[in-house]
């Protein structure tokens, strides 16, 4: 009976953990983030980033993404490095412009996890705004742009939305933005 017992608990505390993971679990460009994953090892299965993949393989920032952390990112899809100007993306991405591509990147990523109900205390506190250093030095602005969409903007002030919020990682949270941020 007491083995039968333990067995019933341990088949209950695995169940649980599944759950705990799956409620964890976001769906990005068609593909299962895993909390238990990291930054790196996620972003690799999304569909929609494919072109920031290619980016930070590029930069070589793969081991920093892969690091500990925690560290929040601001991940643009596809769909905004398409809106730069023609060109942009494939000069980025070309080894001399290796420094100014990290420039760019670092720029999205803040220290620490920073989730979204996090993000909006601290636009709340600011009276409406919030400000973040990011790994590049440069600064982000965070505003609400309506009742549940926080919008961020970059130092040019060009905005972007945050159409994904909470993809946890091990090592942190990604937030899907719809716009390349460009530190001046």
């Amino acid at each position: 009976m007491k083995k039968q017992i333990k067995t019933l608990a341990l088949i209950l505390a695995g169940m649980a953990a599944s759950t705990m993971v799956n409620a964890q679990t976001v769906m990005v460009g068609g593909e299962a983030m895993y909390a238990q994953k990291n930054i790196v090892e996620n972003a690799v299965n999304s569909k929609d980033h494919t072109t920031l993949v290619a980016a930070v393989k590029a930069a070589g920032l793969v081991d920093a993404l892969m690091g500990d952390g925690p560290l929040t990112v601001f991940a643009p899809v596809n769909s905004a490095f398409d809106a730069l100007p023609k060109g942009t993306v494939a000069t980025l991405l070309k080894p001399e412009n290796k420094d100014m591509l990290s420039s760019i990147l670092t720029y999205h990523v803040v220290a620490g996890k920073i989730d979204a109900n996090e993000l909006m205390k601290m636009i709340k506190k600011g009276k409406g705004m919030a400000t973040m250093k990011t790994l590049s030095g440069a600064t982000l602005t965070f505003k609400m742009n309506g009742e549940h969409n926080v919008m961020v903007i970059d130092e040019k002030g060009g905005a972007a939305n945050i159409s994904v919020y909470d993809v946890y990682q091990s090592n942190g949270v990604i937030h899907s933005i719809d716009k390349v941020l460009l530190p001046s």
